[in-house]
């Protein structure tokens, strides 16, 4: 049996419309805001738990853009392949996604 990191994709992958592009960006671009704060914060040699709690806030954020991304996948690809008879191999690839996330 394969391990679930050599079996390859379920479909070769594509662009695919984002439902939320503009949310999704929206939120991307405020976290680049973040990024640039944290890094002038360390510039100026803020207290340390300042920068922490904002890095955690970043982690919070991009955690959210995930799910976004993921529930998109789940209700768009995940249920074509679904429905296209590629089920098992489109859930290993979703777990296989899951994983990292859940480290």
């Amino acid at each position: 049996m394969k391990s679930p990191s050599s079996k390859k994709p379920c479909h070769e992958p594509q662009t695919v419309v984002q439902p939320d592009k503009e949310a999704l960006i929206r939120r991307l671009n405020r976290i680049e805001g973040q990024v640039r704060g944290v890094n002038k914060m360390i510039s100026e040699d803020r207290y340390c738990v300042d920068i922490l709690n904002q890095v955690s806030a970043l982690q919070s954020a991009l955690d959210a853009v995930a799910m976004l991304l993921l529930e998109n996948h789940t209700h768009g690809c995940m249920q074509s392949a679904i429905q296209s008879g590629q089920g098992d191999e489109a859930i290993d690839e979703l777990m296989t996604v899951v994983r990292k996330f859940a480290r």
